[in-house]
């Protein structure tokens, strides 16, 4: 048994797919016998309680605000989780500290973990410098290239890297680290949440006014969050083309973000408005009813860097339900999807090709029961978090070695 302590820039209760992965190693290396607890940063925002048990989970919280100028506000966020991790440690003894973007979150663990003699595992799940740009919150300037020395610094720290995908790795190997450090621990479902497909939600589908029955208008859903690199600007504008081969479809989108007005307004000024449904977020246990009532799911990221390299969550959840897939043809989707056997791929950027693509999946509906059962055979075998969890037992043994436990505090 292990004593591992994750060192996280926000969990729950809030959601993300950050949060939704590390709740999901959490409870499976929980289930395998290890003993885990959480703590995060000062992005977490307001908390009530320095502990919370959440899910029958652990999560430390660091006192404190974000504020200040620019760079000293970041530096104030290191100093204070480095001082959290520090009185955690002194108090409970984790074996091993598991640290996970951004490098800010790295950086704190990285100087905690030197100060105690524990060893550090990095995990990255993304190049926050990429999402900086391809949410409009950084000009892929000075920031950004000093957000990748960082990135690069930590990594260097650590003593293992994990990294989502491969892609990710492979461009850190392209830095010129050496590719024996890094494993890939790459997204996966929790089948004990997304395990079985929910029945049909009846009353839900009146409720939002679509046809009740099985053999109505086809449901095309979006669940995620709505920030401009998803692309569902670009799905609201291919449906009044959709409509044209399919008058029945609607279009479901479950989630919020920075762009839901912006795309709300779009949507109104749609000759396919009517068609469209935003329902906002949704707690997360709730999420299967509203899968329930999609066909096809359909994920239109854009085009570039960070979508190039980074594999996202939700396609396999939608995956684990049972539903049909369709993607753009980016970097991170070719990782997950095998274009016309577990899921269909799009050209992205592309509404005409978009509406294409859904237009024909809807006239093919005698080949889904094949795509469905490619696809969860494909989440079992590949994405299972009760198998994925595994990856980490090596990377643990590895840093704690007997040079390690020789070092790591009495």
């Amino acid at each position: 048994m292990t004593r591992i302590l994750h060192v996280l820039d926000h969990s729950l209760p809030l959601h993300s797919g950050y949060a939704f992965r590390t709740r999901a190693i959490l409870k499976a290396q929980q289930a395998e016998g290890h003993e885990v607890r959480a703590i995060t940063g000062l992005r977490q925002g307001s908390v009530g309680a320095p502990l919370e048990e959440i899910a029958g989970l652990t999560f430390h919280r660091t006192p404190g605000v974000v504020r200040g100028r620019r760079g000293w506000r970041e530096w104030r966020e290191i100093v204070a989780l480095t001082d959290a991790i520090g009185r955690v440690c002194r108090e409970w003894r984790p074996d091993v500290i598991h640290a996970h973007s951004p490098a800010l979150t790295g950086l704190a663990a990285a100087r905690a973990a030197a100060s105690l003699r524990l060893p550090l595992v990095y995990e990255i799940r993304a190049f926050w410098e990429d999402a900086a740009v391809a949410n409009g919150i950084s000009d892929g300037t000075l920031r950004y290239w000093l957000t990748r020395r960082l990135e690069n610094s930590v990594a260097a720290r650590a003593q293992a890297v994990v990294t989502i995908c491969k892609g990710l790795r492979d461009d850190m190997v392209a830095r010129g680290f050496d590719g024996g450090k890094f494993t890939v621990v790459p997204n996966g479902v929790d089948l004990s949440l997304f395990g079985a497909a929910a029945p049909r939600d009846a009353p839900l589908a009146r409720e939002l006014g679509f046809d009740t029955s099985h053999e109505g208008g086809p449901v095309i859903g979006f669940v995620g969050s709505f920030y401009p690199y998803e692309g569902v600007d670009d799905l609201i504008a291919a449906m009044p083309a959709v409509l044209v081969a399919h008058p029945g479809a609607r279009l479901l989108l479950v989630g919020g973000g920075p762009c839901e007005a912006a795309l709300r307004a779009q949507a109104a000024a749609s000759g396919a408005g009517h068609a469209i449904r935003f329902v906002g977020r949704v707690a997360h246990e709730d999420v299967a009813r509203y899968y329930s009532l999609i066909d096809v799911a359909c994920y239109p990221r854009k085009a570039m860097r960070l979508t190039e390299l980074v594999t996202p969550l939700k396609p396999l959840e939608a995956m684990a339900q049972g539903k049909i897939v369709a993607a753009s043809d980016v970097g991170g989707h070719r990782e997950l999807i095998s274009d016309g056997f577990t899921g269909t791929l799009f050209a992205p950027d592309d509404p005409v090709d978009i509406a294409r693509v859904l237009a024909m999946l809807m006239w093919r509906r005698s080949e889904w029961d094949h795509q469905r059962i490619a696809s969860r055979r494909f989440v079992e075998r590949e994405h299972d978090w009760s198998r994925n969890v595994g990856r980490y037992r090596d990377v643990y043994r590895r840093v704690l070695g007997p040079a390690a436990r020789a070092t790591a505090p009495a």
